[in-house]
């Protein structure tokens, strides 16, 4: 395992990012916004991954490429990933616009785990111990219940 301490400090700080989205996004009451902060939060795991891993172009001129093109090719191994959150991004530009009829509940939901999924895998690889994740279900933590019911 690699040491935390051996990571970029942006590489920490869009991993912390990625958890309060996902967090977010398991306390979004709307569906939208429950799909729109899950990606947000799957491309903020991806970007904690390329702050650790990618290196500057050395070619004078650059391409611009999105952060799943990068993924890919910053790691390979995660490909499949990259691909499944670029699939999904006219989705969630469509609900951050207020479009109730972009996403159904069944696809945030799912995309909640994917992208709580997602982040333990970059996590992990990372060399960081990963997250527990949800294990399929998406619910308000009993902590946060047990606050808002004690106010």
């Amino acid at each position: 395992m690699t040491s935390p301490h051996a990571l970029p400090a942006t590489t920490h700080s869009y991993l912390a990012r990625a958890a309060e989205s996902l967090q977010e996004s398991i306390n979004a009451a709307d569906v939208p916004t429950r799909y729109a902060c899950a990606h947000v939060a799957a491309l903020r795991a991806a970007a904690a991954l390329l702050a650790a891993r990618a290196r500057p172009a050395t070619t004078r001129r650059r391409q611009q490429r999105n952060a799943w093109v990068l993924l890919a090719e910053v790691a390979p191994e995660l490909e499949e990933w990259a691909r499944f959150f670029a699939a999904g991004a006219a989705k969630r530009a469509a609900a951050e616009a207020g479009s109730t009829r972009a996403v159904s509940g069944r696809e945030a939901d799912d995309l909640v785990r994917d992208a709580d999924r997602f982040l333990g895998v970059v996590e992990q690889s990372l060399g960081l111990v990963p997250h527990p994740v949800l294990g399929g279900r998406i619910a308000v933590p009993t902590a946060i219940s047990t606050m808002s019911n004690s106010a």
